[in-house]
């Protein structure tokens, strides 16, 4: 029922969808996520972007907490299941989703900052919902509501429960940790780092982030300049592939488009609507100025690491390797067969390190959107009650099997959204107003 659902849900339609926005978004703002990409990055990295003040966390600290929910275990074992399922050219409409939902992205951020509001703390807090709430009135009180339940509900699946399984499995598998063990200390761990809120998550996010993304990508061009001789050969098919002329139904170019768009829309979560509820908490008078920072969360995430992974697994020949049984190797294991032809045993050891770190960043990240999404739906009552629950979820889920939760997850991930692509699409003029009014303070 759930496999059914899970699929209805994200066919086709639901791609095209965040794919057409994407696109959409862009025309209209002409280019711009494009144009000031530049800006976005010094805007992102730069000095001030360091700089807190009341009620807010710095604007780089919003990123980072946005960053440490998707950067995660799919930079490791998506992009590897998106090159299984649809051929290397998979990864260059991995790029293409990326793009264009860099539009998406940058527009969720400049109204999430727009519409936020302070909490009963002085906090700022904001997001999808809040701008579904003010500007679309009656309906946009329902499709918040909508929103912010599949949300919190995500956030215990997806969030809590499968990290906490992805660590429990890297950890078995290379220091034969007891499952236990594990899930109770990731519990533990990841109860004192939500207890003091966004101000000490974006303390952790901040150091933990940028150090596992400079890790892993040192560690994958190391294996990308390894197979050096081999990367010409690589990237031909990996073009060939995704701009072969055969037909969409069971044809080369459609299977890559899909899986492509698929696992760069998991990814990324551009069009869900989740990094805007981190983009809301930056200390920050330019909602625009912060939709460019939020925007370079999809560069980072899919354009950068994404990239890495997919050349190094491409590049190794690693691709199409049969295990045992005869079936492909797939996820986390087709990479750490790409990182072990330059790395050797090492390879294995360290792709088990970094899903231990992808994974708990991503408890972080996923906690704190999920509690504004309750925090919300609650008035701000039963905080507390969310952060136990959020915890206990990542106790359970280190030793259980998750194939429901992973569908449940998925479910609600397309039933966030579907209405904050509808509000992106209603509020792109505001957007675009937004924009060029904003061009003063550049």
């Amino acid at each position: 029922m759930l496999e059914a659902v899970n699929k209805l849900l994200w066919g086709p339609g639901t791609l095209a969808l965040l794919l057409g926005s994407g696109v959409f978004l862009t025309l209209r703002l002409r280019f711009l996520p494009w144009r000031r990409l530049g800006f976005a990055l010094r805007s992102a990295l730069g000095r001030e972007a360091r700089q807190a003040g009341g009620g807010g966390v710095s604007p780089f600290s919003a990123l980072m907490t946005a960053l440490a929910a998707t950067i995660g275990t799919g930079n490791i074992v998506g992009v590897a299941t998106a090159l299984v399922a649809g051929g290397p050219g998979a990864l260059v409409w991995m790029e293409v989703s990326a793009l264009f939902g860099m539009a998406l992205t940058f527009s969720e951020c400049t109204l999430a900052v727009k519409y936020r509001r302070r909490n009963r703390r002085g906090e700022w807090c904001g997001g999808p919902m809040y701008v579904m709430s003010a500007a679309l009135g009656r309906p946009g009180k329902w499709m918040a509501a909508v929103f912010s339940a599949f949300a919190a509900a995500a956030s215990l699946g997806i969030g809590s429960m499968t990290q906490a399984n992805s660590i429990a499995g890297a950890l078995t598998a290379v220091a034969k940790v007891p499952v236990g063990l594990v899930g109770l200390v990731t519990a533990a761990l990841a109860l004192a780092g939500i207890l003091g809120g966004i101000r000490s998550i974006s303390k952790i996010t901040s150091v933990l982030v940028p150090v596992m993304a400079v890790l892993y990508m040192a560690a994958g061009l190391a294996v990308i300049l390894g197979n050096l001789p081999r990367l010409p050969a690589g990237l031909a098919e990996i073009f060939r592939c995704a701009l072969s002329p055969q037909a969409a139904a069971g044809g080369t170019l459609g299977t890559a488009l899909r899986w492509g768009v698929a696992r760069g829309v998991f990814s990324n979560e551009a069009g869900l609507g989740s990094a805007a509820i981190a983009a809301a908490s930056a200390d920050t008078d330019s909602p625009v100025r912060q939709g460019y920072i939020g925007m370079t969360g999809v560069f980072f995430d899919t354009i950068v690491i994404c990239t890495v992974t997919g050349l190094a697994i491409c590049c190794s020949g690693v691709l199409g390797t049969l295990d045992a049984a005869g079936t492909p190797v797939d996820g986390a294991a087709l990479t750490i067969l790409a990182f072990q032809t330059v790395l050797g045993s090492w390879g294995a050891r360290f792709i088990s390190g970094s899903i231990v770190l992808f994974a708990f960043s991503t408890i972080l990240g996923w906690e704190y959107q999920g509690e504004q999404a309750f925090a919300y739906l609650s008035g701000g009552r039963g905080v507390g009650l969310y952060r136990l629950l959020f915890a206990l979820a990542a106790l359970l889920g280190a030793g259980a099997r998750l194939e429901a939760v992973f569908l449940f997850s998925d479910i609600c991930n397309a039933l966030m959204c579907v209405p904050n692509l509808l509000c992106l699409l209603l509020l792109s003029g505001t957007v675009v107003r937004e924009t060029r009014g904003g061009r003063r303070k550049w």
